[in-house]
Parts: C-alpha cells; structure tokens; sequence
C-alpha cells in the first residue's frame, strides 16, 4: 500500500482550520508541517491535526524550512492576498534550485488581487514544473455537484444546453481585519466572494467532465459595486473599533455588494449567461450561498440555509456568541439552521479529496490554476465595468495591467453604480 501525501500547510487562519477540519473525510492524505507567522496559531492548528487524528505535524515560522523537508510533497497555501504571490514565488524558488522536490502546490481563492498577480502565480508553478491546483471549493459541494451531474444527463441531454446560472453569496462581513482592507485583500466583496460566484456559474454552464476553459469563452462583462451599509456612519465605527489602525472606512472603503452579469459562448456556439450577486450586508442565520441553472425545460436550485436540521432557541437563553450552528452565525434566538458538517456542504471536502488524488497521481486537478486565472480576469473587468459604468468585452480588453480603485484606496462610493 502506498504511503499517504505528506500536506504542508502555509497559514493558519479561518479557512486553514477549514482545511484541515476537512481532511478527517479524505483518505491517503498527512498533514506533516505547519507554517505561518503568527506561533499562536500555528501551534494550535498542529494541536487541531492531532486531535482530529489527521497529522503530527511538525509547526515553523519559516517557508524554506517547510519547503524542504523532505516529508512535504504538496502544499496548501492559505495566507492573505496580499503575500500569497510572493509564497508561491518563494517555494517555486526552492523547487527550481533543487533544495526543495513539490509535487502539487494547491491555491486559496483569489488566485492574486490582480489579473498581473494571478498571471506571476501561474508563471511561477510552470516554470517550477509543479502541479497547480485552485482551491475553489463551492464547484465541489455536493448538493451542487449531484445536481449539476442529473440535470446534464436527464435534462441538457434530451432538451438542450443551460442557458442561465445564478450564483450568489451572501453573510455579515468577513472574520478578520484584512479582508476588509481594499489594499491588502484586492477589494471588497468582489474580490472575496464573487470569485465563488463566478466560478460556480462557470461549473453550471459546463457539461460534467468537460474542462470549462474550452467550453465557455467569455465575450463581455458587465458589473456595478456599492457601498450599502458598513460606510454608513456607526458601522464604520464599528469597523474602526473592531480593527484598530487597521481599516478605516470613511477614508478608505471597500464595496459591501457586488453584482455581474457575464456573457459567454458555449461550445456549440450558444450565448449563454452568469449573473453574480455576492454581499458582505446580508442579515439572516449566516453564510448563504444559493445556487441556480435553467434550461430550456429544466431547472436547479441550491440554497445553503435550506438545512435538513433546525433548532429553536427561546428569548429566555442568553447565550455566548458564536457559529456553532452555521458559519457566520448572526444569532442565537429564534429558528435556526444547523449545518452538520459545514466543510463537506460547502465543498471543502470534496475539494481537497480531489486535490489529493490528482497530486498523488501526478495529475493536474480538474479545478487547476489555469481556472484561478480564468476567475481573476472576469474580476477585473466586472472592476473596471464598475468603475466606468461600461460594458467590458473580451478578450479585446487588456486587463493584465489594471488594479481596481478599491485596490487602491481610491474608491469613492458616491460614483458607484453610475452607468453611461
């Protein structure tokens, strides 16, 4: 039998704790070394892999250190936006001299802040000769992936191709300073939630098996971002106590809602569409994310709030906050939705399951870096759609050079949404 992939993990925040949460449903997979910045944390994700009898990993402060030993055959790279170009040059750098040997080396979502970054992201794991993989987990839900297989057989197959996805995805705002801050993140919503959005639309149009890069090409984009409610006065406060020295968002906001509606050719020649709806000022149980494909005599639906499981909670409790029933959890009364196990809904475990075997096998993943790249291009024309109120049409627009306003610090709200 042969011997399980030794997984280094890079970061240790929200979404590496997802991660390796996951790993309890993936077979022949270790998670061997943990590194990040902050000892904390580090050492209490190593602590999370024990506990969940997923690893005894080995935990350092340094990416060099990680990259080279010699139990690490594929990384998962987790940190913010802001350094997750220079960690994947820097553990390319290791595997091009020969001080380190990578299979795989798998991405968080968004592949870079910009088309630039993802394009670097990409170069780098080429000219290294490792395998990419993009860590987009929503394609791999399994509600959507099951659905997304019967409607393709039993309704494209005998009555045409889809024609129309929705995908939205919807909560309160994000856990941690960073991703609040335009500069260090890339944007606001968009940039962090409509990277979901745009993929999953772009899975949906897609026969299962088929690669969506040949099957879809994009022609246009059309896109708008407001500000609704964290500029406004007292929750800008908020943001400043919450964060302090951190974001400011009287000076400096970021968009809390996004829109995109995009245009793509499908491989018969068939116009079809995706629209995008993503929000950082959703009030409800938590993290929505809804799901829809129509066709010419079929549809689909996908809603992550439409649990199996309820509970009720009484005004008399009062309870500590926290998202123990579902992820981004905004209360603790009244009926709430339970997620059983929140990594195998939102696809976490589908996706790693899949990144595993593809690296064990010397394969590159079906949701490989190509796809990341595909994502950050259609984030950067839905920006500049937004920012000039205009139709982006591709691929005439050269968008390799382009950074978003947001991205900047630059942005002001007040034009939002004006088209012309």
């Amino acid at each position: 039998m042969s011997s399980p992939l030794g997984l280094g993990i890079v970061g240790s925040g929200s979404i590496a704790g997802a991660h390796v949460h996951s790993l309890v449903g993936v077979r022949d997979v270790e998670v061997v070394a943990v590194q990040g910045r902050n000892a904390g944390t580090v050492t209490a994700l190593a602590d999370t892999c024990r506990t969940l009898g997923v690893g005894d990993p080995t935990t350092t402060d340094d990416l060099a250190e990680l990259a080279r030993d010699p139990r690490v055959e594929a990384i998962w790279i987790t940190t913010p936006n802001h350094v997750r170009v220079e960690t994947v040059e820097r553990l390319c750098d290791e595997v091009a001299s020969g001080r380190a040997a990578l299979t795989g080396i798998a991405v968080e979502k968004p592949l870079g802040r910009t088309l630039g970054e993802a394009r670097r992201v990409v170069d780098a794991l080429d000219d290294a000769g490792v395998l990419g993989g993009y860590l987009e987990n929503q394609v791999f839900a399994p509600g959507l992936v099951r659905a997304h297989e019967i409607l393709w057989a039993r309704g494209a197959s005998l009555s045409g191709n889809p024609y129309l996805a929705r995908c939205a995805g919807e909560h309160a705002g994000p856990h941690r300073g960073w991703f609040w801050d335009g500069q260090r993140q890339g944007g606001g919503v968009l940039n962090d939630m409509t990277c979901h959005a745009v993929e999953a639309s772009r899975h949906l149009l897609t026969p299962p098996g088929a690669d969506a890069s040949q099957w879809l090409t994009p022609v246009s984009v059309s896109a708008s971002i407001a500000a609704l409610k964290w500029t406004r006065p007292g929750y800008a406060d908020e943001l400043a106590a919450r964060y302090p020295g951190e974001v400011d968002y009287r000076a400096h906001p970021a968009e809390d809602h996004a829109r995109a509606t995009i245009h793509f050719t499908n491989g018969d020649g068939e116009l079809v569409v995706a629209e995008t709806t993503t929000s950082w000022s959703f009030v409800g149980a938590g993290l929505r994310l809804s799901f829809e494909l129509l066709g010419p005599e079929y549809s689909l639906a996908v809603n992550t709030l439409e649990t199996p499981a309820k509970i009720f909670l009484s005004r008399r409790p009062q309870g500590e906050a926290g998202e123990d029933l579902v992820e981004k959890q905004n209360a603790e009364q009244g009926l709430m939705p339970v997620h059983e196990d929140e990594a195998l809904t939102y696809g976490v475990t589908g996706e790693n399951r899949h990144m595993v075997q593809a690296f064990r096998a010397k394969r590159t993943p079906s949701e490989s870096v190509a796809d990341g790249l595909v994502v950050s291009e259609l984030l950067m024309a839905a920006y500049l759609s937004a920012e000039t109120g205009q139709t982006v049409e591709l691929p005439s627009t050269d968008l390799d050079d382009f950074v978003p306003q947001v991205a900047t610090g630059t942005w002001d709200p007040a034009s939002a949404g004006r088209r012309r």
